[in-house]
């Protein structure tokens, strides 16, 4: 696993997203819907669209059939959506991000080397009024080795 953290300041976001309710590792089903509804609207425009997954639950707390998240891509603000796709703005602010090259097994592994070890030895807290994701940065099917390069946001503040 390549990793590397830093904290930075990150913009507000405006997304489009499908809620998904379930393990984590399920959200790829969300994902793909996303985009097969964004296609043909057009909203798909690489680099400008950015493909994210926000987490609302902790897997620690809830039980995994539970966990609650929204498979997210970033749209105009006043795109109308339709069925189950809604939309919300995601806070920016202060985030501990973690670039990471990992294959699809070790996003557990990389979320825990964030919150779990480079937050506290950094002299950081977790900021759980504002929504955790990541952000994806490739499509791991053109990737050489097929790793996920992600941008993992965890927001944060100061003890």
């Amino acid at each position: 696993m390549e990793f590397k953290a830093e904290v930075k300041e990150l913009p507000e976001r405006f997304v489009a997203c499908i809620r998904h309710v379930g393990p984590y590792p399920e959200i790829v089903e969300a994902i793909e819907r996303i985009f097969q509804w964004a296609g043909p609207k057009g909203l798909i425009q690489f680099p400008k669209t950015q493909c994210l997954a926000v987490y609302h639950d902790s897997p620690e707390e809830v039980d995994a059939s539970k966990l609650r998240s929204d498979a997210c891509l970033t749209v105009p603000e006043g795109t109308e959506v339709d069925g189950d796709v809604k939309t919300m703005k995601i806070p920016g602010g202060l985030f501990a991000v973690a670039h990471v090259e990992i294959d699809a097994t070790e996003y557990g592994e990389a979320w825990d080397k964030l919150v779990g070890e480079w937050m506290p030895e950094n002299g950081y807290e977790p900021d759980c009024e504002r929504m955790c994701y990541e952000l994806y940065l490739n499509d791991p099917e053109q990737h050489p080795e097929k790793k996920h390069i992600v941008d993992i946001c965890e927001p944060v503040r100061k003890p």
